[in-house]
């Protein structure tokens, strides 16, 4: 690919062209082959260079093509596979799909994660505001029914792709929000730098399919399946923080949690 090239996206279809110009598999290495062409086309992938939709030859073709065996590059695949970066259909072939935010289970917010991940997150501060609690806010913040608490509504994006509309709910006077400060970092970052040390959290998981409104926020087919989040953040006291209610489109984003044994 000529040197003035590199930064445009190649054709949809077009993806094993790209893939022998970017990969460079070196067989002195101590990495198994496998894993270099996965990691060559996941780095493709992500930047941008494989859109989605781009279409990558069958595995006998593709093995030719780059001096591999097979097996080689079906462990590639179902590599790329288990990381969402591509499917595999029966008649179609392998195809590029829009990568996904795998979310660890944490207390961290999802600004920091996005960033840790190498993306760009970019928010959207949607509503702020102080309202009366409702009963459920109340109780998740231990307050009484009716009190003020600040109403935050955020759309949160990787890049240009919107992936949450985050509505979270804190008592008034704990932690000061503008505009500003909440488009430039997470919450959570801006509790912590108001003296607060977070300590714990309760945490619901959920799914439904989304309104007609939240589809068009998220940019996704009405109807289409939302991953759900409840959340109750607690200092190092016990004192309730904050409670977020957030809907992340599910065709771009996951939680990931690792299990381990007793």
């Amino acid at each position: 690919m000529p040197a003035g090239d590199r930064g445009k996206e190649p054709p949809v279809g077009d993806a094993t062209g790209v893939l022998l110009d970017l990969v460079r598999l070196d067989r002195s290495s101590p990495v198994p082959l496998y894993f270099q062409l996965a990691q060559g086309i996941q780095g493709a992938v992500v930047d941008g260079l494989l859109p989605p939709g781009s279409r990558i030859d069958n595995e006998i073709l593709l093995a030719e093509r780059l001096g591999v065996s097979r097996p080689t590059v079906r462990q590639a695949m179902q590599y790329l596979v288990e990381q969402g970066l591509v499917v595999r259909r029966r008649g179609i072939g392998t195809k590029v799909v829009q990568p996904q935010v795998r979310r660890p289970l944490g207390l961290t917010s999802l600004f920091d994660d996005l960033r840790n991940d190498g993306q760009e997150p970019t928010t959207a501060v949607l509503t702020l505001v102080v309202v009366p609690a409702e009963a459920t806010v109340a109780a998740a913040l231990g307050l009484e029914e009716g009190d003020d608490v600040v109403e935050l509504v955020r759309l949160r994006s990787a890049g240009t792709r919107p992936i949450a509309k985050m509505t979270n709910y804190l008592p008034v006077g704990r932690v000061e929000l503008t505009r500003e400060a909440i488009e430039m970092g997470g919450l959570y970052e801006l509790i912590r730098s108001a003296g607060v040390t977070l300590h714990a959290a309760t945490q619901t998981i959920g799914a439904r399919t989304a309104t007609a409104a939240e589809a068009r926020l998220l940019e996704e087919p009405r109807g289409a399946a939302l991953l759900t989040m409840q959340r109750t953040a607690y200092d190092d006291q016990g004192v309730a923080v904050e409670h977020g209610s957030h809907v992340y489109a599910a065709s771009r984003y996951s939680f990931q949690a690792q299990l381990l044994s007793p």
